[in-house]
């Protein structure tokens, strides 16, 4: 992950707003960043989404192609996910560096996402045992600021919500052969139901002192900018769907957790994960409302 180096007169400073629920920028402890979300940026995708969270920058692009099912579940499609850091958004994601932290965050995308309580893959099939649909999720980070799994997670829920799938027509012939017929209808076509899709909320925990070296408490935040992070002992990341159900926790760098604190940061998880997801969804269908009058911001406007 990309880091910051900073002094201990501003870990204290960063540390001290925290305790008093009074962040750097102003924000509260459970606070989000200002966000811009944009869809259907990218010309040459089934669905696409760029979220800019902060200063970080996330672009997400979706394509689908025909494959043959998995042999355990055949009668579902699935993802497949690929992350490219891209250099220009800090050195650290320079060589492999960069690889090994997008093998990570591919992985990471995959447990959350891949799964029948979070898309209906049924839906993507074609033929059971012979065709369906994969979707290949390519994200790109286009610059680094912190919070990278939450802006990932609501840029892929924005590209799954603008994704178009052609239909498909399965035709036999007269020796019991099967064709695939896609239409070339552009409104003819699947769109996929993002009700149940989680986002990610991620947790910064950080310990706090009265004096040098004692410890008397913890405190968590949301949406943690580079220089919060280079503050906390540890982060958790809890994923929500829009009901408030918890699909995956995970937790992150090499600091401990006591029980008492994840159970805390899971149901706060509940809580702000369900308030995001009514108003992603309200600014997804006001942007596909407006079709051709949408206004583009943003450097691919």
């Amino acid at each position: 992950m990309a880091s910051v180096q900073i002094s201990e007169a501003e870990k204290v400073y960063i540390m001290h707003g925290v305790r008093d629920d009074l962040r750097v920028d102003g924000r509260g402890c459970e606070d989000y960043r200002h966000m811009e979300i944009e869809t259907d940026v990218v010309s040459n995708t089934d669905g696409s989404a760029k979220v800019r969270m902060g200063h970080t920058d996330v672009l997400v692009g979706i394509k689908a192609e025909l494959r043959r099912p998995r042999p355990n579940v055949p009668d579902e499609g699935y993802l497949e996910f690929f992350v490219d850091c891209s250099a220009n958004a800090t050195p650290e994601f320079e060589g492999r560096g960069g690889e090994e932290l997008g093998v990570e965050l591919s992985n990471t995308l995959y447990k959350v996402f891949n799964s029948h309580r979070s898309l209906d893959l049924r839906s993507l099939c074609v033929c059971p045992g012979e065709h369906c649909w994969v979707l290949y999720v390519d994200v790109l980070l286009l610059q680094c600021d912190g919070n990278l799994f939450d802006a990932m997670s609501i840029a892929i829920k924005a590209a799954l919500f603008n994704t178009r799938i052609p239909k498909v027509r399965v035709l036999e012939d007269e020796e019991g052969g099967k064709e695939i017929e896609l239409s070339d209808d552009p409104y003819d076509c699947l769109r996929l139901r993002v009700d149940n899709i989680p986002c990610i909320v991620t947790f910064c925990v950080f310990c706090l002192l009265v004096h040098v070296h004692q410890q008397v408490g913890h405190r968590h935040v949301v949406d943690a900018t580079l220089q919060e992070k280079a503050c906390s002992a540890a982060s958790l990341l809890v994923a929500v769907t829009p009901r408030g159900a918890v699909t995956c926790v995970r937790k992150l760098g090499a600091g401990s957790l006591d029980p008492d604190s994840i159970f805390e940061m899971t149901e706060t998880g509940k809580r702000v994960g369900k308030a995001l997801h009514a108003p992603l969804m309200e600014l997804l269908q006001k942007d596909e409302s407006l079709g051709k009058k949408r206004q583009k911001v943003g450097f691919l406007a």
